[in-house]
């Protein structure tokens, strides 16, 4: 059997790493080895920061309809517990949209989740 020189094969798989790694600074766009291990580094934290943003962005939430709710007289978890005896099912994203873009319509919510709490 023929013997297989791999010296295209890797030069096209440095290549393509470090055209991943461009942008990055000094060794670890420049160096194969270094470069790879930037790459690595680098999907890892894009795998956890996607499951970071959802908390992050839930927080957020929260803390808009806790401002909003204050401003109406109640608090967060009153609201929530209000909404949930009123059974109605709005999530806190839409919650927070409400409270942002529209104050009156999130006031009557407020107002509905009071009754049946109290």
């Amino acid at each position: 059997m023929a013997r297989v020189k791999r010296g295209v094969t890797a030069h096209r798989r440095h290549k393509r790493l470090l055209n991943d790694a461009e942008g990055r600074t000094g060794t670890n766009s420049k160096l194969v080895k270094r470069a790879h291990e930037s790459m690595l580094h680098a999907l890892a934290y894009a795998t956890r920061d996607r499951k970071q943003r959802k908390r992050q962005m839930r927080r957020l939430w929260v803390i808009r309809i806790n401002a909003a709710a204050r401003l109406n007289g109640t608090t967060y978890g009153k609201l929530v517990a209000g909404l949930k005896a009123a059974n109605i099912d709005l999530d806190r994203k839409i919650l927070a949209d409400l409270a942002v873009r529209d104050a009156s319509a999130f006031a009557q919510v407020v107002a509905v989740a009071g009754k049946a709490s109290a």
